[in-house]
């Protein structure tokens, strides 16, 4: 089974391959790939959450408060194992390195699922603006702050004074 990241750097090298500019183009590339892996797997993230909300709420008529916070478990589950397996794959290892990521990613999804669970409650119970179109809007503000909470504190390689 061939992994996500050998699919991105073959597909690279199908376009850029026999370019002049490759020894240009091979930087960026290896500078932007992680933002490139994360939009994919973000976009999948978005699509679990995006899902899991429209059925709770809409499909189930539960409270949007009720029916985000379990979206935000499934869409956390996922994220977690796709960012650690795929989109930050450059980062401490062992069963002391996964417990400290998981909960310092669990911990920054909580203080987002905050923030997320205020702007929907106020969007949409206290100015009553529709539903699906306010979770979208704020998903684009959290799914932000969970790339930078992931990038700088959750899935780091060690610092020479960790090590």
């Amino acid at each position: 089974m061939i992994e996500v990241n050998d699919f991105l750097d073959a597909i690279f090298n199908a376009v850029f391959k026999k370019s002049s500019g490759t020894r240009v183009v091979i930087p960026i590339y290896f500078k932007l790939k992680e933002i490139m892996m994360y939009g994919i797997f973000g976009l999948g993230t978005f699509f679990v959450a995006i899902i899991t909300y429209a059925l709770f709420t809409e499909t189930f008529g539960w409270p949007i408060l009720i029916g985000n916070a379990l979206s935000w478990a499934f869409t956390t589950l996922f994220a977690f194992l796709t960012n650690r397996k795929w989109v930050f794959p450059r980062h401490n290892h062992g069963p002391k390195a996964f417990l400290v990521q998981l909960w310092l990613f669990v911990a920054g999804r909580l203080l987002t699922l905050g923030m997320e669970e205020f702007l929907l409650y106020l969007t949409v119970e206290v100015l009553n603006l529709p539903n699906m179109w306010m979770k979208l809007a704020v998903q684009i503000l959290v799914i932000t702050a969970n790339y930078l909470f992931s990038k700088i504190l959750v899935f780091r390689t060690a610092r020479k004074k960790d090590i």
